[in-house]
């Protein structure tokens, strides 16, 4: 079966509620648009281990698609064109490659963006460069997809796992704690964040134990046995499992806090319920407490009631389409000069926590993590969560990120 397919601009909101269940056409209403459809990529992961984040940055991209149409289209020196978005399940895994050469060789997208695991974006990134077609990724925070040469690749919700360990320690300190615990997966971001915790936490007097377990794994207790009695657990490193290890942690007794994985918030209150109020925290790019997040999330779930929640992986994937959509009104459709735009620009995307610009390589520069805690509901408005008598409490932002530098 070919998990391909291209996602045209054909129908209203009712529309692209029924495509999350399966619908093989979304995209938005035509609207007055003229002229030639532009289409650009989605590259994430609808079915793997990764689904529930891929879920997510389709339907936030499918929104923007559908609120650009609906207003007449991408507008640049000549009439309004409609955005067509052409998608591709990387299955969270090496069918990432095929998606990727459909993408740009049969359907001849503008753009892909969408990527969510490490393991695709170290497959896809090279690929992207020597097509020269700009790829953004939501997830994948490998420091190794990332050189020096970059130039069409660009990070947006999640930054290099050097950058993210800093944040860690400054919370470990905040509060001070005397040990922190870490469970990490065995692949390319896992590993990224256990090299990235260890240069950080040295030199520091907070101890440090990290435990490794396969990407695959469901049952957590051996390795949260061996970290000991430890303050803080960060689950960071291993996002599959990192509902699984609140849940299982609880069942053990252990009282320490646990810090995730850039988590579905909704994936986490179903896996663990009301264990996670109070304990439970996370890295997030949307800024929840501010009222453009509120509007645009409640868009987004009259359009995508089945998603319960606006995650920030939807956050992401409507920022791609809004920032491609600017630069080819600026630009024209040429893939080089959509990406020299958005090396040359900021955006400013509603229910971002921090404006969107890039290092000469891609990576996020002035990103800003933000960490919010599972708190028992209900949400501040009606219309901003159906998953779940809970809410995402801001605790804590840290200081601009300086952004790795590959190789450093």
């Amino acid at each position: 079966m070919r998990r391909f397919r291209l996602i045209a601009a054909v129908g209203a909101v009712a529309t692209l509620a029924a495509a999350v269940g399966g619908s093989s056409a979304y995209g938005g209403s035509s609207g007055p648009a003229q002229g030639a459809p532009i289409k650009i990529g989605a590259l994430t992961s609808l079915t793997g281990a990764f689904a529930p984040w891929g879920i997510q940055t389709r339907a936030g991209m499918a929104l923007a698609v559908n609120e650009i149409n609906r207003s007449g289209g991408v507008k640049g020196r000549g009439q309004g064109r409609r955005l067509n978005l052409a998608v591709a399940d990387d299955q969270s895994g090496p069918a990432a490659v095929d998606g990727f050469r459909r993408l740009t060789e049969q359907e001849r997208v503008v753009s892909i963006g969408g990527v969510i695991g490490s393991n695709v974006a170290l497959g896809t990134a090279r690929l992207a460069e020597a097509a020269k077609v700009p790829m953004f990724l939501v997830k994948a925070g490998a420091n190794e997809i990332l050189t020096t040469s970059s130039r069409y690749t660009f990070r947006t919700c999640l930054p290099a796992a050097a950058m993210t360990a800093v944040p860690v320690l400054q919370l470990a300190q905040k509060r001070e704690l005397r040990s922190v615990g870490a469970i990490i997966a065995d692949y390319a971001w896992g590993q990224s964040i256990k090299g990235a915790m260890e240069d950080a936490f040295e030199g520091s007097n907070i101890r440090l134990n990290v435990q490794v377990a396969p990407l695959p794994t469901t049952n957590f207790t051996p390795y949260l046995r061996a970290l000991g009695d430890v303050s803080l657990i960060v689950a960071l490193g291993h996002p599959p499992g990192s509902g699984a290890i609140l849940a299982q942690a609880g069942q053990l007794g252990m009282k320490a806090p646990v810090l995730g994985a850039y988590s579905p918030y909704s994936l986490t209150a179903k896996n663990a319920g009301s264990a996670a109020y109070g304990r439970w925290s996370d890295f997030k790019c949307m800024a929840t407490a501010t009222k453009a997040y509120k509007a645009l999330a409640k868009r987004y779930l009259r359009a995508f009631p089945q998603n319960e929640f606006f995650e920030d992986d939807a956050v992401a994937g409507y920022a791609y389409v809004k920032i491609v959509a600017e630069a080819i009104s600026k630009v024209g459709t040429s893939p080089q000069r959509i990406a020299a735009y958005v090396h040359a620009n900021r955006f400013n995307i509603p229910g971002y926590a921090f404006p969107l610009r890039w290092t000469a390589w891609g990576e996020l520069q002035g990103a800003q993590v933000q960490f919010a805690i599972l708190t028992r509901g209900p949400a501040p408005e009606s219309g901003l969560n159906t998953a779940g008598n809970w809410w995402p409490r801001v605790i804590f932002k840290s200081q601009p990120l300086t952004p790795y530098r590959p190789g450093s």
